[in-house]
């Protein structure tokens, strides 16, 4: 992820810079596409020191899951991820490698490929900050913010951590012991060791951008979400705002992009990371498109360089603000802190082979709460999938498509008779409730997946899964005569309500979980081009309306949904098949 930056406290060694252009609190507010269809959502870029763990899947996942929601409304998206390349961490892991750098930083952002394609991330472009149309894209962003003088040269002295590639102020330093037990001063909040140091750099004017930050949020209440987050960044404004320094000594960082003009000079690597969101888009020439819809999914620990620092070098650069910084928080395993210390550091790799692709992603996406950190065990992993995707949804289907139930393999007709509009029928109090309940999960499920609350959709969804498997099991249609019209058509109604019903559930959770999802629509026979939001539609034959699906063949038994795990030996098991009772 993108690590965090340098504060300056010194005084300035330049003049007072010239006057630019002030923006009104209204040029402030987030702007509009005029092509309202368009929409771009990224991930950080993730630094390549490491192999990927279970957060950087997680912030994948969300952010692949709102592209695809808005594919289905028939928007254009953009979705970008990839990789921060550069910085002295870099450079010093590819000589203890034997590596040179670039050829360093390929193999492990192979790595995150590789996770990302494995676990079906659909992005549409994966950036690295080693690519030449990044440094140009640097290069042309620093000499905006260069030429309205928002940046000079000065001179940093104090607190350095090599590790977190950050500087500290004294109150974020504290003593410690190393592994001999010699006293060393350490990062408080990473317990890294700093050292300290003096340089001459350039810095950017943050200070000059308080007052305009804060018109921006108290303007756009939405601007952060969850709202927690954005009451922490508000506060955070209160404080003092320092300037930061934006570049490191050639002699000291060689592997990063050179400061124009400059050549002893390195940009500071968070700097150049953050403008790999404008290098997609387009920036500088072609980025208005894209550039006025982007949104960032980030994690809560670089919540401050993305809310504050970002916003405050894009006002600087004349450029709009993000629509929407979505924050989300972190991974815990069996209540502590992922570390290789403790060897309980959560391959996600290996997770996807193990529960499948749609297993994970539907296990971080139901369990992971924007605003507070989740616990990740793998008994967990497994109790709910068997549950929610085995066993209620699968066992609803299977039911559904069963010969037993359904000998002419078809998607059966709805006969107003046994289930009228007004109550009466063959239906009963709950079965109208179930119908109500449908019919509003589409808008239910549309209002969480654009506020990031994804649990908040799985949730409604699964409810409805297991009011639609109660609406089965209350009329128990097998035990029904089949001989007699009246049961006949009464069977169908049931039938066609439910594969209604999974028709929808299946088209919700396209976004969340596409194998799945296309596995059980494939077998209902909806066609590709009938899987959109638009086509939702549930129970046209109710509203009196022709249903499409009536009388069509279903698709062909491509075996169970999706296959059970043994929940307590779930990290030694692969996915198990259960007998298919079709």
């Amino acid at each position: 992820a993108i690590r965090p930056c340098c504060l300056v406290f010194n005084t300035f060694l330049s003049p007072v810079p010239p006057l630019w252009e002030h923006r009104s609190s209204a040029a402030l507010s987030t702007q509009l596409c005029k092509d309202d269809r368009s929409y771009y959502i990224t991930t950080p870029i993730f630094y390549v020191n490491a192999s990927p763990h279970l957060g950087h899947l997680y912030s994948a996942v969300l952010a692949d899951c709102l592209h695809r929601y808005k594919l289905l409304q028939g928007f254009n998206s953009k979705f970008a991820t990839g990789t921060d390349e550069h910085g002295l961490k870099i450079q010093q892991a590819a000589e203890a490698a034997g590596k040179d750098p670039l050829t360093f930083c390929t193999g492990v952002s192979k790595q995150f490929r590789h996770l990302f394609s494995s676990c079906n991330i659909s992005y549409t472009d994966y950036i690295r900050t080693t690519e030449q149309r990044h440094r140009e894209a640097v290069e042309h962003f620093w000499s905006v913010l260069w030429n309205k003088g928002l940046i000079y040269k000065g001179s940093y002295e104090g607190w350095y951590s090599t590790q977190d590639e950050s500087f500290l102020m004294p109150s974020q330093v504290g003593d410690a012991l190393d592994s001999l037990g010699k006293e060393i001063k350490v990062s408080l909040e990473s317990g890294h060791k700093v050292e300290w140091m003096k340089e001459e750099n350039y810095m950017f004017r943050l200070s000059a951008f308080q007052s305009q930050l804060l018109d921006w949020l108290r303007g756009n209440p939405q601007a952060i979400q969850p709202e927690r987050f954005h009451q922490a960044v508000l506060k955070w404004l209160q404080e003092d705002l320092p300037d930061l320094s934006v570049s490191r000594q050639r002699s000291r960082l060689q592997w990063g992009i050179p400061v124009p003009g400059d050549d002893e000079q390195t940009i500071y690597v968070w700097l150049d990371a953050l403008v790999n969101y404008l290098t997609v888009a387009g920036y500088p020439d072609k980025h208005n498109q894209w550039w006025h819809v982007a949104r960032h999914v980030i994690g809560k620990d670089i919540l401050k360089f993305h809310a504050i620092y970002w916003p405050a070098f894009l006002l600087g650069a004349g450029l709009p603000l993000p629509q929407v910084i979505h924050v989300h928080s972190h991974w815990t395993v069996g209540g502590k802190k992922m570390s290789k210390s403790l060897g309980n550091v959560v391959d996600p790799l290996e997770r996807s082979r193990m529960f499948t692709a749609d297993g994970m992603r539907y296990f971080l996406l139901r369990q992971g709460v924007p605003d507070s950190d989740c616990d990740y065990t793998d008994d967990k992993v497994a109790k709910l999938l068997n549950a929610e995707l085995a066993d209620s949804l699968g066992g609803l289907l299977n039911r559904c498509t069963a010969p037993a139930l359904n000998p002419a393999q078809v998607y059966p007709s709805f006969c107003p008779q046994s289930f009228p509009r007004a109550h009466g029928g063959r239906a009963v109090h709950e079965d109208y409730h179930m119908l109500d309940a449908i019919q509003k999960l589409p808008a239910v499920v549309e209002k969480h997946y654009e506020t990031m609350h994804i649990y908040k959709a799985l949730e409604a969804i699964s409810a409805c899964v297991r009011l639609t498997n109660g609406f089965v099991q209350r009329h128990t249609p097998w035990k029904l005569d089949r001989k007699n019209n009246e049961d006949q058509r009464w069977v169908d109604t049931i039938i066609h309500i439910s594969l209604e019903c999974l028709r929808i559930y299946g088209t919700l959770l396209q976004p969340i979980v596409p194998e799945t999802s296309n596995k059980l629509l494939s077998r209902l026979g909806v066609q590709p081009h009938e899987r959109s939001w638009a086509g939702l539609n549930f129970l046209a034959r109710y509203q009196g309306m022709d249903c499409p699906f009536e009388g069509r063949a279903l698709g062909s038994d491509s075996g169970v949904l999706f296959s059970r795990l043994e929940p307590h030996n779930a990290d030694k098991q692969k996915p198990k098949k259960t007998k298919n009772t079709h």
